[in-house]
C-alpha cells in the first residue's frame, strides 16, 4: 500500500463510535442547520481560547473573506500577506474586492519577513493577513505594532496553527480577528469542510453572523450586504466539538512525530542537503505538515514514489503570485526570491497524530537511503 502523508483511517478506527454518536445526535435533535452543536462548539471553542466570541463559517477560506469584510475590507483596499500560502488565504482576500500584495519571508522558518511588511504598507492598506504557516506562528509582535502605527485590521490566518502558541499566547488571540479551518487535514479537523473566526469584537462577531446568513439578522429579513450562505455545519459542529477535547493530545502526538524524525533524520541534515524544519524563538510548533528542504527534492520525490511506494507532497510548489489566476496582479517571478527558493526545495513528510510508528520508521528509512544514494 502507498504510504501518503495523511490518512484518517487509522484515526477513524480509533474515535468510530464517538464521531458515529455525534452524528446520531444532531439527527435525532430536530434541528439540522445552526443548531445546538453549532453554538455549543462555537462557545466551547472561544472557551478553549480565552475569546469572546466565535462563529462558525462554511469553511476557512469563508473564514478568511468574512472576517475581512467584518473589519470593514473591501473594494480597492490593499492587505498585505505571502504567497508561499495555500491559495485559499488569497483567493479569500481577492473575493472581497480588495488587492493582496505581497511580502516575502524569512528562509529559516518560511514566516512572513516584518522588515518587508513594513515597506508594503501604503496608504491604501488597510490590513494584514499574516499566515501562521506549517503550524508555527509568525513574528506577531512586530506586525502588531506595524498595524497600530498605520491604522490596519490583522486577520490572523490560523487555518494550519491550532493551538500553536507565540510567548505564551495562543495563535488566533493577537489580531482583530482569526480565522480557521477544519478541513479533515487540519490539526483540529472535521470530517468534511468547516471553519470559524474568532473575534475580541462584539460589532464584529455580529457583523460576522449577518455575513454568512445573507446579512439577515432575522429570518427572510436582509439587513446589510453583502452576504454569503456559509454556515458550520451541524454535523461537523457537533463533530468538532468531541475532536476539541482531544486537540492537546492530538498536539502532543504530532510534536512526537516530530521528534522521532528529528532524531532519525538529524545526523544526514547539513548545509546544502536535507534540512528539518526550524521553529522560531517563542513558538510552540503544532506541526501541521513537516517541512523539510533540499536542492535535489524532485529526485528523491521520484525515487521515493518509483523505489520505495511512498508519495510525498509538496506544501505548496507553486507561490500564489506565480499562478495564472493571479496574473492580473501583475507580480513577476523573481519578486519574492526567498518564496521562489523555498518553493523549489521544500517538500512534506508523513504527519498526522495516527501515523504509525512503523510507517515512520519506513519513511525515515527509505529517506536515509535515497539521500546516501543521490
Amino acid at each position: 500500500m502507498t504510504t501518503q502523508v495523511w490518512d484518517y483511517l487509522p484515526e477513524y478506527g480509533t474515535e468510530r463510535e464517538d464521531i458515529l454518536d455525534a452524528v446520531r445526535k444532531v439527527f435525532a435533535s430536530g434541528r439540522l442547520v445552526l443548531g445546538e452543536s453549532v453554538r455549543g462548539f462555537e462557545e466551547e471553542f472561544a472557551a478553549y481560547h480565552s475569546a469572546a466570541h466565535c462563529v462558525g463559517v462554511d469553511n476557512g477560506t469563508n473564514a478568511v473573506r468574512l472576517a475581512l469584510e467584518a473589519l470593514g475590507i473591501g473594494r480597492g483596499d490593499e492587505v498585505i500577506t505571502v504567497s508561499n500560502t495555500a491559495a485559499p488565504t488569497v483567493v479569500a482576500i481577492d473575493g472581497t474586492g480588495a488587492v493582496p500584495v505581497f511580502a516575502d519571508v524569512r528562509a529559516e522558518d518560511h514566516l512572513i519577513d516584518p522588515a518587508l511588511v513594513e515597506a508594503a504598507v501604503t496608504p491604501r492598506t488597510k490590513a494584514l493577513v499574516p499566515v501562521h504557516l506549517y503550524g508555527q506562528c509568525a513574528d506577531m509582535e512586530p506586525l502588531l505594532d506595524i498595524a497600530r502605527r498605520h491604522g490596519l485590521a490583522v486577520v490572523e490566518d490560523c487555518a494550519q496553527a491550532h493551538g500553536a502558541r507565540r510567548n505564551g499566547a495562543l495563535a488566533g488571540t493577537l489580531g482583530d480577528a482569526a480565522a480557521y479551518s477544519f478541513y479533515p487535514t487540519k490539526v483540529l479537523g472535521a470530517y468534511g469542510d468547516g471553519g470559524a473566526v474568532l473575534t475580541g469584537g462584539a460589532e464584529t462577531a455580529a457583523a460576522l453572523r449577518r455575513l454568512r446568513y445573507y446579512g439577515m439578522e432575522d429570518v427572510y429579513h436582509v439587513e446589510r450586504l453583502p452576504g454569503h450562505n456559509s454556515r458550520l455545519d451541524e454535523v461537523q459542529a457537533e463533530i468538532l466539538r468531541r475532536k476539541l477535547t482531544r486537540l492537546d493530545s492530538y498536539i502532543g502526538r504530532r510534536r512526537e512525530v516530530a521528534r522521532r524524525y528529528e532524531e532519525g533524520l538529524g545526523d544526514v541534515c547539513g548545509p546544502g542537503g536535507l534540512e528539518l524544519p526550524a521553529t522560531s524563538p517563542g513558538n510552540e510548533h503544532v506541526y501541521y505538515v513537516y517541512v523539510v528542504r533540499h536542492p535535489r527534492r524532485d529526485e528523491i520525490l521520484r525515487r521515493l514514489r518509483e523505489e520505495y511506494d511512498i508519495a510525498l507532497n509538496i506544501s505548496y510548489p507553486w507561490p500564489v503570485h506565480t499562478m495564472r489566476g493571479f496574473a492580473h496582479l501583475g507580480i513577476a517571478e523573481g519578486s519574492l526570491p526567498v518564496t521562489e527558493s523555498l518553493a523549489r526545495r521544500i517538500f512534506s513528510l508523513p504527519m498526522y497524530p495516527s501515523l504509525p510508528e512503523a510507517v515512520q520508521d519506513r519513511v525515515i528509512a527509505s529517506l536515509r537511503e535515497v539521500l546516501r544514494t543521490l
